[in-house]
């Protein structure tokens, strides 16, 4: 097969080695997560699979990078989450996070330099391999086990072992299922297969299929998300190599089959490239746009200037009361204030200046535009605090709070990119968004959260120990030190709590820490 990244044939051997590690990787993640609970057993996989990876790509890693190595932080960090922490909110988006991230990290490490990290063309890319690139391999073990069993078998008899082979494929897997309904109805029978090893005799077809259903799945997945690394499809060429796959047609409408020792080369009529449509926006227009909206918004935080630095001390508008002025407006605030950056942003990327005069008077339009959108996202935040102090403090309210800081540090960067014009925005607002994505699992949400509901306890008597006695592992210690203090206050929550814990499973592949510390520190408090 030859190797398009380093023009190589690569031996038989490596694809057998490739299959078997697949099917080692297969078992392995059928062990760790088939009837299990996430746990420790991402990042073992995580672990395990990158090693799977660089042993059968090694000779195509490309040259390591700064955004590389900083993607190889983030995804272990957010794997081990699932052995430290107990978020449920961060326990699904890291589930999404996790393979979307490693499948950019593989293509940075072993894809062809397609595109530059910060390109959208490299989701695109990304997405190819998991898809396109994944499906195109799916007949290529077949093939190369074919080949390797009838190589020096004549061609009629080659045929006859085909045939043979494809009805002992089809015949395993009714005969797996047929053996086990006749054993479950017959004792007799069941007791004529006991000197079958006894570990087969607790297979069953609820789940001893299942696993295997599930570790040929996800052999295959493995082989060919790996070996679209080793052998991509070919990107804008007139000849095409075709190798390992087969018969291939051509683009005369001949076919010609793989010998074992060369490739075929196949013309492909080449497909006109087209010049992407440019979008820039008229410095005049923009300077008009931004003009009205300022006038507008410079109107509104002056306005609000008074509630923002009064609302503390009652001085709120008529008929208002503290909690429908925190309520009302936040969430039309935060909105303007991501329109607005949508309109800073697009001003900054598409706005072509044909005199510096022009680019003057829109960059300090867009400096009160920022200005103007973090008065309203300060307003935004000011609202938020006083109906937590209200109403109590939850995970959304926790989730809209950072998203909030995170969009101020948005309106910050950009503030700056409106002054040097070589910043390159995206490549700030991808590390950004990661390192806060990061910061977000491990600042520790249910403790904060139940930390602050304490906290207003104390001031308020108001407490709701039902939302956070459903709080995660991770916020136990702190509900148990409370409950200890306030005389038992939390305890019957904190008993119902213990037995829940106790029916989970404990199989070492779910194992987490924050489940593990909160369990021994509530037996040790119950049976105080």
């Amino acid at each position: 097969m030859d190797d398009k990244m380093s023009g190589t044939a690569l031996p038989e051997a490596s694809f057998l080695s490739a299959f078997a590690g697949a099917i080692v990787l297969a078992l392995v993640h059928q062990y760790l997560f088939y009837g299990h609970g996430l746990g420790v057993s991402m990042p073992v996989f995580v672990i395990v699979f990158y090693a799977y990876m660089y042993v059968f790509n090694r000779d195509r890693i490309q040259p390591g990078s700064w955004i590389g190595r900083l993607l190889s932080v983030i995804i272990i960090m957010l794997a081990l989450t699932y052995a430290l922490f107990n978020n449920p909110v961060l326990y699904v988006l890291n589930a999404l996070a996790i393979p979307a991230l490693i499948s950019v990290h593989m293509v940075l490490l072993f894809g062809e330099k397609r595109h530059d990290w910060s390109e959208p063309g490299m989701i695109g890319q990304a997405l190819s391999h998991w898809f396109y690139q994944n499906m195109r391999h799916i007949a290529t073990p077949f093939r190369m086990f074919k080949r390797a069993a009838f190589r020096n078998v004549k061609d009629e008899r080659k045929r006859v072992l085909g045939k043979v082979m494809i009805g002992l494929l089809i015949a395993l897997p009714l005969l797996f299922i047929i053996v086990s309904l006749l054993a479950s109805a017959d004792g007799m029978f069941e007791e004529l297969l006991s000197g079958i090893p006894a570990w087969i005799g607790t297979w069953s077809f609820g789940s001893g299929m299942l696993r295997l259903i599930w570790t040929c799945f996800f052999t295959f997945c493995f082989f060919c998300y790996l070996w679209g690394f080793v052998h991509p499809a070919p990107r804008d060429t007139v000849r095409e190599v075709q190798s390992w796959h087969g018969l291939n047609e051509g683009a005369n409408g001949q076919t010609s089959e793989y010998d074992g020792h060369c490739s075929v080369v196949i013309d492909r009529p080449r497909i006109p490239d087209y010049e992407p449509v440019a979008i820039k926006f008229d410095p005049v227009i923009t300077a008009t746009v931004l003009i009205v909206m300022n006038l507008v918004y410079v109107v509104f935080v002056v306005l609000q200037f008074g509630y923002l630095f009064g609302a503390w001390e009652g001085a709120l508008p008529a008929g208002t009361s503290y909690a429908e002025y925190a309520r009302r407006g936040f969430g039309e605030l935060v909105m303007v204030t991501g329109i607005n950056f949508v309109l800073m942003i697009s001003v900054l990327k598409w706005t072509e200046f044909s005199s510096s005069i022009l680019q003057k008077i829109n960059s300090g339009l867009l400096y009160i535009l920022v200005g103007c959108s973090g008065v309203m996202l300060y307003s935004g935040y000011t609202r938020l605090v006083m109906y937590e102090e209200a109403y109590g403090y939850t995970y959304t309210r926790y989730l809209v709070h950072a998203f909030m800081i995170f969009l101020g540090l948005l309106l910050l960067i950009a503030a700056v990119r409106i002054h040097i014009r070589q910043l390159p925005l995206a490549k700030y607002y991808i590390v950004l968004a990661l390192v806060a994505y990061v910061v977000v699992n491990y600042v520790g949400i249910d403790v904060r959260i139940a930390e602050n509901n304490l906290e207003r306890y104390r001031t308020t008597s108001v407490i709701d120990k039902e939302y956070l006695s459903g709080l995660s592992a991770d916020a136990i210690p702190l509900l148990i030190e409370f409950s200890r203090k306030e005389h038992g206050t939390m305890d019957e929550y904190l008993q119902g709590r213990l037995m829940s814990m106790a029916r989970e499973e404990t199989a070492w592949p779910a194992f987490n820490w924050a489940k593990y510390r909160a369990q021994q520190e509530l037996q040790d408090y119950i049976l105080e």
